[in-house]
């Protein structure tokens, strides 16, 4: 018997829908904006995802009454056990499916880059957040609240953090660096000063601080210690991520995946990858790391298959046709 799923990955940025069958056959893809509850609240984020699953429905030619087997909806934002329940009881209110599961959107990225039970997963994006698992059940997270909850680093505060260390090195305060000239010049202004300016004016929009994190590793690349020297502060901060997560699992002098996603991870950035790959095998010389640049929805769509009980061969089929 063939059964019909949605999987949903919501991000900050995106929101990706896919409906699919136990075979492996995908029926309908949609993507749509940011669904995170933090920034949409509840009500906003549910809507958001019906009316993208309901698009997705007219695609793979469903009846908008037809009740699908399995939901599996992971969305940022849904960090505390308290808001994973709120959503799942939300989740289920809509009628989507006879069955689901809500949880962190990290999740969806770990299942993407591994098959292995035993893992833990970071995605470093906009934010930054880790989540681990163990095959019985166990599972590790973190608050993931920005800093009133340790956070550090993601590519907006590596943006901030290039504009800082460049309006400083500019007047006087803190080391000259390259960041001054790179930063003023993406914005098209003579200097930092006039930046910081244009953004307090609203002349520059917020948003676009986010795009100064290329320019911090280009910098870094380059050779500047300023760039470098918070280039190492990132790494160092999702080496700790995954040896605090392993750790709590149990996980460290075992074999066990490591998954490494959202688009700072992703970018391969020498200087980043190579002291987070190296950090990571200091003290896990076993472990099994991938990075990820496959939309984390595969995963989902997968964690929905596993919870179908599909075959493997569905599980190719699946990511073979979401592979582009």
């Amino acid at each position: 018997m063939t059964l019909q799923y949605v999987a949903v990955d919501g991000g900050n940025s995106k929101t990706d829908v896919v409906i699919g069958t136990s075979s492996g056959s995908v029926l309908a893809t949609v993507r749509g904006p940011g669904s995170s509850p933090h920034y949409l609240g509840v009500p906003g984020a549910i809507a958001l995802i019906d009316s993208l699953i309901a698009t997705a429905r007219k695609r793979a030619d469903l009846s908008s009454s037809t009740v699908l087997d399995r939901a599996e909806v992971y969305l940022a934002g849904c960090d505390l056990e308290s808001e994973v329940e709120v959503l799942d009881k939300a989740v289920g209110e809509t009628g989507w499916a006879r069955a689901h599961r809500v949880d962190n959107d990290t999740f969806a990225l770990m299942r993407t880059g591994t098959d292995a039970s035993d893992a833990v997963a970071v995605v470093c994006g906009a934010g930054i957040n880790c989540a681990g698992r163990t095959a019985d059940g166990r599972s590790a997270r973190f608050l993931s609240l920005g800093q009133i909850s340790g956070d550090w680093g993601g590519g907006h505060h590596l943006g901030a953090m290039a504009l800082y260390y460049a309006a400083r090195g500019e007047d006087g305060r803190g080391a000259g660096t390259s960041l001054s000239a790179a930063v003023a010049g993406i914005f098209g202004r003579a200097t930092v000063e006039e930046v910081s300016v244009a953004l307090h004016l609203g002349e520059i929009a917020p948003e676009r601080i986010h795009d100064l994190a290329p320019v911090l590793f280009a910098e870094a690349a380059a050779g500047d210690q300023v760039a470098a020297r918070v280039v190492a502060r990132q790494a160092a901060e999702i080496v700790s991520l995954v040896r605090v997560a392993a750790g709590r699992l149990g996980l460290l002098e075992t074999t066990y995946g490591v998954v490494l996603g959202g688009s700072v991870l992703a970018a391969r950035h020498p200087l980043l990858h190579d002291a987070v790959t190296a950090g990571i095998q200091a003290y896990s010389p076993r472990a099994d790391i991938t990075v990820v640049a496959q939309r984390p929805v595969i995963g989902a769509a997968l964690l929905a298959l596993d919870a179908l009980d599909a075959s493997p061969a569905a599980a190719v089929r699946l990511r073979a046709a979401l592979a582009s």
